[in-house]
């Protein structure tokens, strides 16, 4: 792994090369790596921390059959080159930002370079799809990989960034009584004290006929529903109460719409500053996937979503 130092106009302090990562971006120079980029740099102001933005590239199998075939030029040393080219962008892009900045091109696949930095950052952002350097198609290598194997939260921005979203926009986590989405309410209200937000704590209750399919044996009425609907709502006021105590200041509110989950939380993404979820995973195998809900809203999301690991 090597350090790319920004464009001589604009060179990083030799000081920042051994800071954390801060907020750690990938840049692949499609348009919404773009945005993450922009994205990255509200948040690292946020945060007052370190932004570092990264470029992979990936290291080619270099069979030749003769020497005539050979290039002039060593094909890991172009893809370096190209690298160096594509984040340059990202610097440009940049150029007004008036915090610490770090860049950097590392070889390798795209989803291990990002997972492996995540260890050293605070919070590392994507866009939602690129040029197939980090999300190149719907729910890729890396929009699946990173989320559940990252060390921090990962943020996916879409066509709404979260730079984008309406100032008094709430900060909604999905919560579903797993350790994971445990984790992800008291990331999603650290979130929501540093953006200065509301926090909406939001428990999906799958409509009846959903449990029909699963479990035909269930004799299931409004009024069962409704007395499931009210016992969530009774336990989620309880953890409200428990997240204001430790943040005094955040306005904290709760709601148990019933659906789909997958369809509700992107309809909630739509009107969100941010949607938060965990990865839900569970046991030492699906430990290392997203849930299906997870991944269903990243793929249809309206706005960033953060997936928090537990």
């Amino acid at each position: 792994m090597s350090d790319q130092s920004r464009p001589p106009e604009a060179r990083p302090s030799e000081a920042g090369l051994n800071r954390h990562l801060g907020v750690l971006v990938g840049f692949d120079g499609s348009d919404l790596a773009a945005l993450a980029v922009r994205s990255g740099a509200v948040e690292a102001e946020r945060r007052n921390t370190t932004l570092t933005v990264v470029t992979a590239y990936a290291l080619p199998t270099m069979i030749y059959p003769n020497m005539a075939s050979m290039p002039s030029e060593p094909e890991g040393e172009k893809a370096k080159r190209e690298a160096e080219s594509t984040l340059a962008e990202a610097a440009e892009l940049l150029r007004d930002h008036p915090g610490e900045t770090s860049f950097r091109t590392e070889s390798g696949d795209a989803a291990g370079v990002l997972v492996t930095l995540s260890s050293a950052a605070e919070l590392v952002i994507v866009g939602a799809r690129g040029r197939g350097g980090f999300l190149g198609r719907l729910l890729g290598s890396v929009s699946t990989a990173l989320p559940a194997h990252a060390h921090c939260p990962t943020l996916v921005v879409g066509r709404r960034a979260s730079s984008e979203t309406a100032a008094d926009g709430s900060v909604v986590v999905a919560v579903d009584g797993s350790d994971s989405g445990r984790v992800a309410m008291f990331t999603a209200a650290a979130e929501a004290g540093v953006r200065e937000a509301p926090l909406e704590v939001v428990a999906v209750l799958p409509a009846g006929d959903e449990w029909l399919y699963w479990y035909p044996e269930l004799e299931l009425s409004s009024e069962v529903s409704a007395r499931r609907q009210k016992q969530l709502a009774v336990g989620l006021d309880k953890e409200a109460a428990k997240l204001r105590e430790q943040f005094p200041n955040l306005s904290v509110s709760t709601s148990v719409p019933v659906g789909d989950p997958t369809q509700t939380l992107v309809e909630i993404s739509a009107r969100a500053q941010l949607l938060v979820m965990g990865t839900r995973g569970r046991g030492r195998v699906k430990s290392a996937l997203l849930g299906s809900v997870s991944r269903g809203v990243l793929n249809h999301a309206q706005g960033p979503v953060m997936v928090v690991p537990s």
